[in-house]
């Protein structure tokens, strides 16, 4: 069984983000970036997404790779689902217009790289520790950060099906 053309299009190598991302600014159209682990996608994840991609034209997600997610320190047994299943569950909502993973512990390169106008995380982060903030202030960009859906995380959600 074969990935759906549709989701593999979005499923994109920096290069090809940079490329789209240029083309649409020509067009005046507003960049937006996140990024994260998404290991079980849930309620809460949806709805960041649907935020993040309201605050411009098209979503560009940084997702960790399994490597990166690792680095993060976790815990135990992360990621639960692979890069590539991610990828593929995320690629499927239509809050998200492209996904490149990213080896790095932080995305600060692939967002130099990418120079989006919007840079968005959870409101668990501070402008300030927000890794690539410095770069979308330095072009004139904004640095949003979005209240996650109480009662969802994903560390919550394996330790609910650890105890079942």
């Amino acid at each position: 069984m074969s990935l759906h053309n549709s989701l593999k299009e979005k499923i994109i190598s920096k290069e090809k983000a940079k490329t789209i991302s240029d083309d649409l600014r020509i067009k005046e159209k507003k960049i937006v970036f996140t990024n994260g682990c998404f290991d079980i996608l849930h309620p809460g994840h949806v709805d960041y997404l649907s935020q993040a991609r309201d605050l411009g034209d098209f979503l560009i997600l940084g997702l960790n790779t399994d490597a990166s997610v690792r680095k993060l320190s976790k815990g135990d047994n992360r990621p639960v689902n692979n890069e590539q299943a991610r990828a593929q569950v995320l690629a499927g909502l239509s809050a998200v217009d492209a996904i490149v993973l990213f080896d790095e512990e932080t995305p600060y390169e692939l967002i130099k790289f990418l120079q989006p106008d919007v840079l968005v995380k959870g409101d668990d982060y501070t402008i300030e520790k927000i890794a690539g903030h410095d770069v979308v202030i330095a072009r004139g960009g904004k640095v949003i950060t979005i209240p996650f859906l109480k009662g969802f995380s994903t560390t919550s959600l394996i330790e609910k099906i650890r105890k079942a």
